[in-house]
């Protein structure tokens, strides 16, 4: 918590605001407090006033004394795997690059009580997408058999998850390095099967392209490979292929899926992939698998995989960090900081 003899920290206004999707206007709106004073507040040409402080702690939903902490780099989107980069808006990619920066804190906050993993996440850069999937596999120990907890294995190799606001559901996850640490938000409101393909596929970003710059003329490229990355992972060829999978049926793939613990339609596209059906089998599965409702849902999946690093250091029996503590620590309201966890730690904690 910052002392409130701290200066105003015009940064800090416009981190609130971004965080929740706001242009000025809409602040201004919101808190009544002029567009011009608004202005010249977040260009640092004066403070506000008591009255005007309390005003936008209030419209922007945090403490006084968030707006008087030290600035923190925000998250570029040059260094963010932004999934849909082109079809995310200017103001949702900068909501979740504002919160993500919130959740750095958080992490520090983590980091200064508890022992946290080491990065151990290799970098891959010349190989193909397949290749270092095989090659990360081994390096980890993993042999080709399926993962049994994708959430559990990233935390153990140092990577640090935190949930994405779910009112941005057209984001599904993006990652990051801050500092060599591996940083990855997930949307924690997709199925099971989709989240362990998300964090699969920034792994793959983390493996293939963490000396790159996340621009939009590369970012097609730069999907593509991250999924095969993904796909080849989760489901290696040369176990696939020992399954006996050339021409399945519709049921004998929804009982792989639940042995790879993927969605029918991963699956059925990597079986075609490798040439395990024909054009018109992988066309006709689709089709079907469509109508049975697997294109958005998967009826009878798994269930979500949670965290143990978030849930033994906030809420097992030696934590040291609580919820409102935290929050009071960073100047947050303690819904937000849940927010971070979200789905990652059960709800009732």
């Amino acid at each position: 918590m910052v002392l409130p003899s701290a200066p105003f920290n015009p940064a800090r206004l416009k981190l609130a605001r971004l965080r929740l999707g706001w242009s000025l206007t809409k602040l201004a709106e919101e808190s009544s407090v002029s567009l011009r004073s608004l202005t010249e507040y977040e260009t640092d040409k004066r403070p506000p006033s008591e009255e005007n402080l309390t005003k936008l702690a209030d419209a922007l939903d945090v403490p006084a004394g968030f707006f008087h902490r030290e600035a923190i780099d925000l998250v570029p989107v040059e260094a963010a795997s932004f999934r849909k980069l082109s079809k995310a808006t200017v103001g949702r990619r900068n909501a979740v690059l504002a919160s993500a920066s919130l959740a750095l804190e958080l992490y520090r906050e983590i980091d200064d009580r508890f022992e946290l993993p080491v990065a151990d996440v290799p970098t891959h850069d010349k190989l193909s997408p397949s290749q270092a999937a095989d090659l990360v596999r081994n390096q980890w120990n993993l042999g080709d058999r399926p993962i049994s907890n994708m959430v559990h294995l990233l935390e153990s190799k140092g990577v640090r998850l935190s949930a994405l606001n779910h009112e941005y559901g057209d984001i599904d996850a993006f990652c990051f390095y801050r500092d060599g640490v591996p940083y990855a938000f997930l949307n924690t409101g997709k199925t099971g099967e989709r989240q362990r393909f998300d964090l699969a596929h920034e792994l793959g970003h983390l493996v293939l392209h963490s000396d790159f710059e996340m621009d939009l003329s590369t970012s097609k490229q730069r999907e593509a490979e991250a999924q095969e990355f993904a796909s080849a992972f989760l489901m290696p060829a040369t176990a696939v292929r020992s399954q006996s999978m050339s021409g399945a049926t519709i049921e004998r793939i929804l009982r792989a899926r639940s042995y790879w613990k993927v969605s029918a339609m991963a699956l059925t596209h990597r079986l075609h992939e490798l040439e395990l059906l024909s054009d018109w089998q992988y066309r006709s599965t689709c089709i079907t698998l469509s109508e049975r409702g697997y294109r958005k849902q998967e009826p009878g999946g798994i269930v979500p995989e949670t965290s143990q690093l978030l849930r033994k250091v906030m809420y097992g029996t030696d934590a040291s960090l609580k919820v409102r503590e935290v929050a009071a620590a960073l100047d947050l309201n303690a819904g937000e900081v849940r927010n971070f966890m979200r789905h990652l730690v059960p709800m009732t904690a």
